[in-house]
Formats: C-alpha cells, sequence, structure tokens
C-alpha cells in the first residue's frame, strides 16, 4: 500500500468508485445484524462513547475507502437504547494542519450542554516524521460538530516519543482529568495524566507510577475509572511476548485493579495485569457512565495486522456489543447491557440428559442469534458447543473438566483468517456448572462464561449455510438446558444523511 493510496480522502473517490464500493460492501455474505459496521472501508477503536441529549453517541475510527488502515475519520452513531443505532455520518474530518493525517483515538464528555471530543490528531512533518497533538471538536444538541482553532496539547513532554496519543477525559471531584497512552525515549510503554479546570487549559501532571517498568513498546487506549472503592487503569499494552495461554494476540488488552490512584503522587497500587477478553479479535476498549450510572464497555472486535475475509469485501471490522463493568474479587467481570433484550424474538427451550454423544435439537439453529447452553452434573470428561456448523464446518466450545480448560477453536469455523496466532484460545475454568451465553452474528461470536466471569470475543467467516448447532458430552453424561433467541436486525448500511 503506497502512501498515496492510504492518504487517500473521500472527496477525492469518484461518485462511481463510492457506488461500487458500497454494492460490494453490501452483497458481502458476512455483513452483520445487531453489530455496529462501517458502511464501507475500515472501522477500528470505538471513540467519543457518551449519554448526550437523550441519546448514547458512539464514534468509531473510520477509513472509507478500502478494508485497511488509511486516513482516519471519526464516524458517529446513535441509539435511545444500545441496541438499535442510526448512522449518523462523519463527526471529525482530518483536514487541518494538526489532524491532517489522521483524526486518530479519544473520549467524549458532557459540559455546558454540549459534547466535548477529545482526540488525537496525527501529523507528518517535511520528513514524514510524526507529529502528535491532542485536540478537540465540539458537538452541539443537533449533532453539527465544531473543531477548535489549535490543539489543546501541542507537544509532547520531555522524555517521551510521538507515539502519544488516545486521551481519556474525564470529570474528577475538583477538575477535569485526563489519561494519555504514550511510549517513553527508551522505547517502553506507560501512561501520563493531564489536568484542566474547563477542558480548554490543560497541564501535564505526571506519569502514572505502576510496577510496570518495562511491559510493552507502547500503551494504546488507556482508560481510568473506579469501581467500588477500587481503581481500574486499563490499556492495551503492545509488544507483550506470549504466556502460555495469556497474552496470544499480535496486540493485548486489559487491566490493573488496587487502590484508587493517588491523585497528588499520581502512584497507582495496583496487583496483576489481567486481560479483558480471551478471545482472538477484541482491542481499544472504551468505557463510559451513563445516566443509570452503569460503566459501560464497548470494544473493537478486531486486531490490527492481520487478515480478513471480508477484506475482500471492501469492508473490514465491527464494534463489540455494549457490556456493564463490575467487580468480583478484584477481577473485572463483563455482561451483556439488558437492553439486549430487545433483540429477542421466536424462543425455543431444550431440556436434556446427554451422555456419550452429540445431539442437535428441531429449531435450535442460525446464524445470528442469542442462546444460553447450560450444563450441569457433569459427569464427562469433556462437555460443549458446536455452532454455525454444518458437515465438517463448526466452531468449538470445549470444556476440558480434567485439565478444567475451557477452548474457542475456529479451526474449522470457515474462510481462514490471515493470522499466525494459532486457531484456538484457552483458559483455565473451575467450575462444576458451567454456563455459556453466546452472541453470534453473521461473522462474531461473543462468549460470556458463568455470567461474565471470562469472555471470548471473535470473528468467524462460516458458509451462510452453516446453521447447525450441536451440543456434546465426551466419555460420560451432563445434564443440558438450551434457551436459543432469533433476533432482529438493529444495524443498517445506510449514511445518516441518505
Amino acid at each position: 500500500m503506497n502512501r498515496e493510496q492510504k492518504y487517500r480522502r473521500l472527496e477525492q473517490a469518484s461518485p462511481e468508485e463510492i457506488s461500487d464500493l458500497r454494492k460490494k460492501v453490501r452483497d458481502s455474505v458476512w455483513r452483520q445484524t445487531y453489530h455496529i459496521q462501517p458502511i464501507t472501508g475500515l472501522l477500528n477503536d470505538p471513540n467519543g462513547f457518551a449519554y448526550y441529549a437523550g441519546e448514547y453517541h458512539l464514534f468509531y475510527q473510520w477509513f472509507p475507502l478500502g478494508a485497511y488502515h488509511g486516513l482516519k475519520y471519526w464516524y458517529h452513531t446513535a441509539s435511545k437504547d444500545l441496541v438499535f443505532w442510526r448512522n449518523a455520518g462523519i463527526a471529525i474530518e482530518p483536514k487541518e494542519p494538526y489532524d491532517q493525517y489522521g483524526a486518530y483515538s479519544g473520549s467524549g464528555i458532557v459540559k455546558d450542554n454540549q459534547l466535548y471530543l477529545m482526540y488525537t490528531g496525527n501529523a507528518r512533518d517535511r520528513n514524514w516524521n510524526r507529529r502528535s497533538y491532542q485536540c478537540m471538536a465540539v458537538m452541539d444538541a443537533n449533532g453539527t460538530v465544531t473543531k477548535l482553532a489549535e490543539p489543546l496539547i501541542d507537544h509532547v513532554p520531555e522524555g517521551y516519543t510521538e507515539h502519544f496519543r488516545d486521551p481519556k477525559v474525564w470529570k474528577d471531584k475538583d477538575r477535569y482529568r485526563c489519561v494519555i497512552g504514550a511510549q517513553r525515549v527508551d522505547a517502553t510503554g506507560t501512561a501520563v495524566m493531564y489536568e484542566s479546570q474547563d477542558l480548554l487549559e490543560w497541564q501535564f501532571v505526571g506519569e502514572i507510577q505502576t510496577k510496570l517498568k518495562h511491559f510493552g513498546y507502547m500503551w494504546e487506549c488507556p482508560d481510568y475509572f473506579e469501581l467500588d472503592g477500587q481503581g481500574v487503569l486499563l490499556f492495551c499494552p503492545q509488544g507483550i511476548a506470549p504466556e502460555g495461554e495469556q497474552f496470544r494476540n499480535i496486540y493485548q488488552s486489559g487491566y490493573l485493579t488496587g487502590q484508587p490512584l493517588d491523585r497528588e503522587t499520581l502512584v497507582f497500587e495496583h496487583g496483576v495485569f489481567q486481560e479483558l477478553d480471551r478471545g482472538f479479535d477484541f482491542y481499544a476498549p472504551q468505557t463510559m457512565v451513563d445516566e443509570r450510572g452503569r460503566r459501560i464497555l464497548v470494544g473493537w472486535l478486531g486486531q490490527a495486522e492481520i487478515g480478513y475475509p471480508t477484506d475482500a469485501h471492501g469492508w473490514a471490522h465491527c464494534l463489540t456489543i455494549p457490556r456493564t463493568l463490575e467487580l468480583r474479587g478484584g477481577k473485572l467481570v463483563q455482561q451483556p447491557v439488558e437492553e439486549l433484550g430487545k433483540l429477542r424474538r421466536e424462543q425455543r427451550e431444550v431440556q436434556d440428559t446427554i451422555t456419550n454423544e452429540k445431539k442437535s435439537y428441531a429449531g435450535v439453529s442460525g446464524t445470528a442469534f442469542e442462546l444460553i447452553g447450560e450444563f450441569d452434573e457433569i459427569d464427562a470428561e469433556a462437555v460443549g458447543i458446536e455452532f454455525r456448523a454444518a458437515g465438517a464446518e463448526r466452531t468449538v466450545i470445549h470444556y476440558d473438566t480434567v485439565r478444567r480448560t475451557l477452548t474457542l477453536d475456529r479451526s474449522e469455523a470457515g474462510a481462514m483468517i490471515d493470522s499466525t496466532h494459532g486457531s484456538t484460545r484457552s483458559c483455565r475454568l473451575e467450575a462444576k456448572r458451567l454456563k455459556l451465553h453466546l452472541f453470534v452474528d453473521t461473522s462474531s461470536v461473543e462468549l460470556f462464561v458463568n455470567d461474565g466471569e471470562e469472555v471470548f470475543t471473535s470473528r468467524i467467516f462460516p458458509h451462510p449455510d452453516s446453521t447447525e448447532i450441536r451440543f456434546f458430552a465426551n466419555n460420560g453424561s451432563a445434564r443440558l438446558k438450551v434457551v436459543q433467541w432469533d433476533v432482529a436486525q438493529a444495524v443498517n448500511d445506510m449514511e445518516g444523511n441518505e
């Protein structure tokens, strides 16, 4: 991909090119039913997640002209209920000197009946050296976005490189604060903090003091908040080597929990780094607090530097379903927001005992559905579910009761994903009962295990005819209870102004 192609602007494409690209996308067999996805091109990080003027607003990184990481815009979606989303069009266009090579990730906060969107502007000097600026745009209740004329933060502090991005802003007790992902000059990752009284004038405070002095070469998409009296620091460290079943993706996403951050010293007393998601395709999560006081997370359902089958169809990636966050024994527990129940249509239920067999049930099938499968009285070496199956094609959830290991296997899930990072993901799970809560869409699965104790988020690309669902118990028996719902169409492929 040459530089000219990578940084093409939307207006440089002819109407015929746009029309052909949209047709190509619409014809894709892997378009999603209820996940936010780009109308064309590539989607990545969720940005600016906030509740404002009676709606949830969610923006994402968007390159419209192809399924690769080109010139980034902010695209705007909105919803009254976190379920049915409308496309509201481009919110931030990269055209100022401080962001002309990309409006990179950032966050949103409501002040004075306006939504302030703080983001990183990507610029280049004449020698093509990166320059990072922290910028602000303001959206009114009509959806009109106006950029501030100058960056809020026009230089990187001493001791850090130009890999300095992704401001996450919040209102603290006495002032506004934001945390920014950074790289030290010794090529190690960290997060730094700024403070402001008015969202416009910002002062550098310093680096968040953690015990992780050499943990990857860059920390992207940091997010600090407090739950149940504990501090939580989310971030995405790049450059972490795999350790057993941990850190198996190209880039990781996880968190630290501990005592609340000391605002004066920036010391954060914390425990071990824990991964947020055990699946193949999860990155760049962002959280917000809604009008009900819930801490809600949305992530990018994808990974960088990996080729996906939809690339050939003119589009790439989607966002996860929204999830509530709770702390349980120092661990973040994720659960799908309750509003997703609005998607439920026809319901089917099964209760059975399965013994040394693989079994399917009339009507329990589909390409896009919600399903809860519960295994109890387990006296088998393994139990699990195969879904989006037909013949040898299948995606498998397998619980090994001897090794106490839960595995998601997509080695036979359909069209292959261009990745050298393996086709299984596993975690250790101590469980006498097993509850598998699946949100399956046309080309993805989000699996919540035992009410969010573990989560596996992944893309899959099966044939449209792969609709079977099978349940199994190997070398023994288990009680099985299944509830499945068909789901409604919740997203559309049209621009907001069409």
